[in-house]
């Protein structure tokens, strides 16, 4: 349920589109991977992750394209 709105709220972030970024949820620790294109939607991608109901952390596995 958290994993699914995680993808939610990041699609709705319009930088965050066509970011290919994957989520994971384990016991309410989000991780984030994958690849977006700068780090200003490294930043955006957990503060969104974050702010979703149910998330005690947010572990960032993203990179750069």
């Amino acid at each position: 349920v958290i994993t699914t709105k995680v993808k939610a709220a990041i699609l709705q972030e319009p930088s965050l589109k066509v970011a290919e970024i994957n989520v994971e949820t384990f016991k309410g620790v989000v991780q984030l991977s994958g690849f977006v294109g700068t780090q200003a939607d490294v930043n955006t991608a957990v503060k969104v992750a974050s702010s979703v109901g149910g998330v005690k952390s947010v572990k960032n596995d993203m990179r750069l394209k």
